[in-house]
C-alpha cells in the first residue's frame, strides 16, 4: 500500500493583494493618544485583536471599537484573528473601565463587541448589559452600537441587550449559507437570521449585519444572503473583503473588485436596506457613526 502526501505545489497559492487594498500605516497625534489609553486601562479592542486594516484611520479620527469579556474566544472560526482557547475570569470592573475610557476619549458614538463566551452560563449577556448601562450613566450623550454574538439563540440573553436599548444592535452573518459550517464552525446560518429577526420583532429600532467576501462564495449566494437579511428586518448591512489573518486561517480565494462591491451596494439599496457600506476595506464597525442616522 502506498501513501499519498500533499506537496507544497498543491496548496492554495498565495494571492498578491491588489492596489485597492493598500492601507496607510497608523500615525498621528490622535492615534498615539488612543493607543496610550488602550494600554493604560488594559482595554481589549477588536481593532488590535482582529488586526483591522482601518485601525489607523479610525483611531486617527478618535474612534475605536471596544471588545469586552477578554480577548480569548471559546469558538475557533476559520476566518477570525482573535485568539481562541480557555478565557480568563470575567472582569466585573470592565464596564466601568470601558465607560471611563469613552469619557476620556470624548467619543460621541461607541461600538462595543465581544468574544464568544460559551463557557459562561449567561454567555456574557449580563456583562454586556452592565457595560451598556455604565456607558449610558457616564456618557449620557454618547450613542451606541452593540455588535453581539448569537448567545446560541437563547432569548433570555438577547432580552438583556434589548432591555438596555442601544441605538444599533448588530450581529454578523459573516458568510453565505453554503460556507457557514466551514467559516464559522459552531455558528448556524438560520440561527443568526433568527437572532436578527427576534431583535427586530422585539423593538430594536435599527439592526445591522455584515458579511465578508473572497472565501469562495458565488454572486448569487451573496445576493441570497443579502435578501435573507432584509427579510429578517435588518436595516444596515456591511460588505467587505476577507483578509487572511495568518497562515493557519482560511485562505483568500478571490479579491473582489471595487466595481463588484459597488454593484452589491446598489442592489442592497434597491432591496430596501437603510444603509449599505460596501467596499474592500469595509469592516462591520467601519464608519459606524453613520449607521444610526
Amino acid at each position: 500500500m502506498s501513501t499519498v502526501t500533499a506537496s507544497p505545489a498543491t496548496a492554495e497559492p498565495h494571492k498578491k493583494k491588489p492596489k485597492w487594498l493598500r492601507v496607510k500605516l497608523p500615525t498621528g497625534k490622535k492615534y498615539t493618544q488612543i493607543r496610550g489609553l488602550v494600554e493604560k486601562y488594559d482595554l481589549h479592542t477588536i481593532c488590535t485583536s482582529g488586526s483591522c486594516p482601518n485601525m489607523g484611520e479610525c483611531w486617527g479620527e478618535g474612534t475605536a471599537t471596544f471588545m469586552i469579556l477578554g480577548n480569548v474566544c471559546t469558538r475557533s472560526c476559520g476566518f477570525c484573528g482573535v485568539k481562541t482557547g480557555r478565557p480568563q475570569m470575567v472582569d466585573w470592573a470592565e464596564p466601568e473601565k470601558v465607560a471611563r475610557s469613552i469619557k476620556i476619549m470624548g467619543i460621541k458614538h461607541a461600538v462595543v463587541t465581544s468574544v464568544d463566551r460559551d463557557d459562561l452560563k449567561d454567555m456574557g449577556s449580563i456583562i454586556w448589559a452592565e457595560t451598556v448601562k455604565a456607558i449610558r450613566r457616564m456618557n449620557p450623550d454618547t450613542t451606541m452600537e452593540t455588535l453581539i454574538p448569537d448567545f446560541q439563540g437563547i432569548e433570555a440573553h438577547l432580552d438583556r441587550i434589548i432591555a438596555v436599548g442601544p441605538e444599533v444592535v448588530s450581529h454578523n452573518m459573516e458568510t453565505v449559507r453554503r460556507l457557514t459550517r466551514e467559516v464559522r464552525i459552531q455558528a448556524k446560518y438560520d440561527r443568526s437570521l433568527e437572532v436578527l429577526a427576534y431583535l427586530k420583532r422585539n423593538g430594536v429600532n435599527r439592526t445591522k449585519s455584515g458579511i465578508m467576501l473572497g472565501l469562495g462564495e458565488l454572486e448569487e449566494e451573496v445576493i441570497e444572503t443579502m435578501q435573507d437579511l432584509r427579510n429578517a428586518g435588518v436595516d444596515v448591512i456591511t460588505i467587505g473583503q476577507y483578509l487572511q489573518p495568518s497562515k493557519k486561517h482560511l485562505p483568500v480565494k478571490e479579491f473582489i473588485t471595487p466595481e463588484q462591491f459597488k454593484k452589491y451596494e446598489t442592489l442592497g439599496l434597491e432591496m430596501g436596506f437603510r444603509h449599505v457600506e460596501s467596499g474592500a476595506l469595509v469592516r462591520s464597525s467601519y464608519k459606524a457613526h453613520k449607521h444610526i442616522h
